[in-house]
């Protein structure tokens, strides 16, 4: 055997030796990736059903808020109503006391000065 031949040998031994301990964290690297595969496929089968009662969820949140809405716009045309109906009374009502109390001051007034003026002139 040459020198040569040695330097071969010893040059293919420790080749050997470096792919020997590059497979170690390449094969520990391979279940790590096994690993990984796997919790995604776990998480992905328990996320599905999540996801389809949110759906669900929000569809009937959905229906609700439309009947929400109904009953707010009837409240808001009971209010109108109610608004209109007060404004009606004062008008009809409202006048005709405010004459009332104009009239019924006017003859505390009225009685007032002859109560006063009679007083003085006895």
């Amino acid at each position: 055997m040459s020198v040569g031949d040695v330097a071969g040998l010893i040059a293919a031994i420790a080749f050997v030796l470096l792919v020997g301990l590059l497979a170690v964290p390449l094969l520990k690297l391979g279940r790590v990736l096994d690993e990984t595969r796997d919790s995604v496929k776990e998480l992905t089968e328990h996320t599905v059903p999540v996801l389809d009662e949110t759906a669900t969820l929000v569809a009937s949140s959905n229906v609700q808020l439309e009947h929400i809405d109904t009953v707010t716009t009837a409240a808001a045309q009971v209010s109108e109503n109610v608004s209109a109906l007060t404004a009606l009374f004062a008008a009809t009502v409202g006048g005709p006391m405010i004459k009332v109390a104009a009239f019924s001051y006017g003859v505390r007034r009225a009685l007032s000065g002859l109560v006063a003026g009679a007083g003085k002139g006895r």
